[in-house]
């Protein structure tokens, strides 16, 4: 896969973020750079390796669940900071059409 102007144009628009003119092509070589990186960890044969590390085994304390009854304050000061929103919701800008 390259990473070239209509890609990149199409990665401005679902992310939502303008990539100035001066930084285009700085930014296509190091996108290129990075699929070129998952590319040759693709080939890699790994197939009769075990993962390194697991929580399957027991490894991970359990605590006890007790329902937290601040969820009413926790929410309006979250809210509080919102730019803009509906009841307890976010509004944001749509962006995929």
């Amino acid at each position: 896969m390259i990473i070239d102007e209509n890609l990149l144009a199409k990665l401005e628009k679902l992310t939502a973020f303008k990539v100035p003119d001066e930084k285009r092509d700085e930014i296509k070589a190091q996108l290129n750079e990075i699929v070129n990186f998952v590319e040759v960890l693709n080939e890699l044969d790994l197939d009769k390796t075990n993962a390194a590390i697991t929580t399957l085994k027991g490894g991970t304390p359990f605590r006890e669940d007790k329902p937290d009854n601040n969820n009413d304050e926790i929410m309006n000061i979250i809210l509080k900071n919102a730019p803009d929103i509906d009841g307890s919701y976010f509004v944001v800008p749509k962006i995929i059409d």
